[in-house]
């Protein structure tokens, strides 16, 4: 029996298991190795770690665990997960069985890219997903925007408002709407409509080929997509869930399901518009989640929750 079992080796669920190992917990990490940065080359905005690539925190991240005998470190998926606070079962994937007191998911989300032909072998590398994130790099280059939803259309808006002063709508074959095609218009961004039919090319020379024959060329190119979660396994558990699909969890990064904890951007609170995916604040999610489990635990061993 684990005291806290974290699902997700990424920066919020490795934070996690520090904490947690860091208080003599007795940890176990499991992970499907296939986080959502994989494509990233770099990431920001994570102080002392500016630039460096997410690949390279999460080794350091496992490399400092191993100094703690009782944190565990396992990769395999977790394919069901059932139970209660104090005694949940863990089954994973080779049919294997686990079983922890706590539980803290940090499964992260998936991106659902549009059907586009190249757009995934360029995602991270040329097309890019959040101007935070990259939008530092991509100041002054010509930039497009794939997509005709909102927030793609917001997305727009903002980058030619901080970034650069030539940037392209794409909305694949689908016209804008009225109010929204008058805000690109007064912020002088061009809209096509035909629709697009291949992404080619590299990070800084990025074309995107037109159903008509054209081929448009960019220095980069955004593109935010829908996401929905990595993992069933807060649904398995019954967590609440939010119109959003992210978990739905409190200040303390708690989910509807008593001992079940949830950190990075598969869970946010009910007051925020969106999740937030950057690392730094996956990280601090982590290690959030794992302070107030300790004393969840804390609580129940030494008999004050009376």
């Amino acid at each position: 029996m684990y005291d806290v079992t974290v699902i997700g080796g990424g920066p919020a669920g490795l934070n996690a298991a520090l904490v947690s190992g860091r208080q003599r917990r007795k940890v176990l990490v499991l992970d499907a190795g296939s986080p959502r940065n994989a494509p990233a080359q770099e990431m920001h905005m994570f102080l002392s770690r500016d630039g460096s690539s997410p690949a390279e925190l999460r080794r350091i991240g496992r490399e400092q665990l191993l100094t703690y005998p009782n944190v565990e470190f396992r990769e395999g998926a977790v394919a069901g997960a059932a139970g209660e606070s104090g005694a949940f079962v863990l089954t994973m994937a080779d049919g294997s069985v686990e079983r922890t007191r706590k539980l803290v998911l940090a499964t992260g989300q998936v991106d659902v890219l549009d059907e586009v032909e190249g757009l995934s072998a360029l995602f991270g590398r040329g097309v890019y997903h959040c101007p935070f994130c990259h939008g530092w790099e991509t100041t002054g280059l010509t930039l497009g925007v794939v997509g005709r939803e909102l927030p793609q259309i917001m997305q727009a808006l903002y980058l030619a408002d901080r970034f650069s002063d030539d940037v392209i709508v794409f909305t694949d074959g689908h016209p804008v709407p009225e109010p929204a095609a008058v805000k690109l218009a007064a912020a002088r961004i061009t809209v096509i409509d035909t629709q697009v039919t291949r992404i080619e090319g590299e990070a800084g020379a990025v074309r995107l080929v037109l159903d008509d024959g054209r081929t448009v060329e960019r220095q980069a190119v955004y593109h935010r997509a829908p996401t929905r979660q990595h993992s069933d396994l807060a649904e398995q558990l019954g967590c609440r869930t939010l119109p959003d699909g992210c978990v739905r969890v409190d200040e303390f990064q708690r989910t509807t399901v008593p001992g079940v904890y949830a950190a990075g951007d598969m869970a946010r609170l009910e007051a925020l518009p969106d999740a937030l995916t950057f690392v730094v604040t996956g990280a601090a999610d982590g290690a959030r989640a794992a302070v107030w489990l300790d004393q969840e635990l804390f609580r129940e061993d030494a008999g004050l929750n009376g």
